[in-house]
């Protein structure tokens, strides 16, 4: 009899332990494929242009469209599943940039947060065109004429050949 007990607690213990793997497991927030209904051509063409516009967060230098990663398949379901519910691209983007920030945008909106990402090149160009200017300005002012001894001093240099 205690060999069966024995064998019931580690048979609950098993069950107990896969049970919390399982419900721990995170569920795949997109929809599948196949419970996807299909898209019109139009509805396609902006997929396609909203999965051209979002980064991949797994590659960063890719875009939604040209990436293989898992979880951007997963984004494009998402962006698949939200135009079949009838969402316009701005609601879209919305939606990922509420999750994601703004970095999932392959071309930040201009706000606060994003100036110097903006405007830095800018600046930066300015300043150094600033410093050329100043640099070209000293080198063309004019110079003292050289004194006697300077002359003097110049010949013996050249006539010297040191």
């Amino acid at each position: 009899m205690n060999a069966a007990r024995l064998l019931a607690t580690w048979l609950l213990a098993l069950a107990c332990s896969v049970g919390t793997i399982l419900a721990a497991a995170p569920a795949s927030a997109a929809p599948t494929p196949a419970a996807l209904p299909p898209l019109s051509a139009a509805d396609q063409q902006r997929a396609d242009k909203l999965a051209h516009g979002l980064r991949c967060l797994v590659c960063q230098n890719q875009t939604l469209a040209d990436s293989n990663a898992p979880l951007a398949h997963d984004m494009r379901n998402l962006i698949h599943a939200q135009l079949a519910e009838g969402r316009s691209d701005a609601q879209i983007m919305r939606f990922f940039e509420d999750r994601y920030g703004d970095f999932v945008r392959y071309d930040p909106p201009f706000k606060p947060a994003t100036w110097l990402l903006w405007l830095g090149p800018f600046a930066l160009l300015a300043l150094g065109f600033w410093v050329l200017l100043r640099t070209l300005k000293r080198r063309s002012g004019a110079r003292p004429p050289l004194t006697a001894d300077e002359r003097a001093r110049a010949a013996r240099f050249l006539d010297t050949g040191s």
